[in-house]
């Protein structure tokens, strides 16, 4: 159950406490709104280092999970931004690793997921990981309830085909 606006201490104290008790739950949050475990973790650091220069306010006036899920949800929008506007290359340099496993290949709910556009899986996340309400998760992501619920059915409706393919091919 995400937690709702509890009183929460505005001093740096508070601050390290509301990052401890969260941390792994934002991190998982993060890494699958990315679709990436590396860029979550940056996605992550990058929202928690704003979230402090404005924790004496957003702890004092609002629901810093609430402040937080946004921030994730925004930053992800303007990290992929950032990434439409680069420049392509002409040879791409050798990685060692490549992408960095956030599941076990076992699980193809989890990895269908993953392959939802970003929009559709920041629904799914918001709506089944952190357990908003409709109207909060538009809230969240910037958009009407109908808007969510347009593009929550769209997101249903590809996992439940990718489950039906894997079960004829099972």
């Amino acid at each position: 159950m995400t937690p709702r606006s509890e009183p929460t201490d505005s001093t740096d104290a508070g601050y390290v406490a509301f990052v401890a008790a969260g941390w792994s739950r934002y991190l998982w949050m993060a890494s699958l709104i990315t679709g990436d475990r590396h860029h979550g973790e940056e996605l992550l650091q990058e929202s928690l280092v704003n979230l402090y220069t404005k924790w004496k306010r957003v702890a004092r006036d609002g629901n810093p999970h609430a402040y937080l899920r946004k921030m994730l949800v925004n930053g992800n929008v303007s990290r992929w931004r950032r990434w439409r506007r680069e420049e392509p290359v002409a040879e791409t340099p050798e990685r060692q690793d490549g992408r960095s496993a956030l599941i076990e290949p076992h699980d193809s709910l989890q990895r269908a997921v993953l392959r939802l556009p970003r929009q559709q899986r920041a629904v799914i996340v918001l709506r089944y990981f952190e357990d908003l309400s409709e109207k909060d998760a538009a809230a969240v992501l910037g958009c009407s309830v109908g808007a969510l619920k347009s593009t929550h059915s769209r997101a249903l409706a590809k996992l439940r085909a990718e489950s039906a393919l894997l079960e004829t091919r099972g």
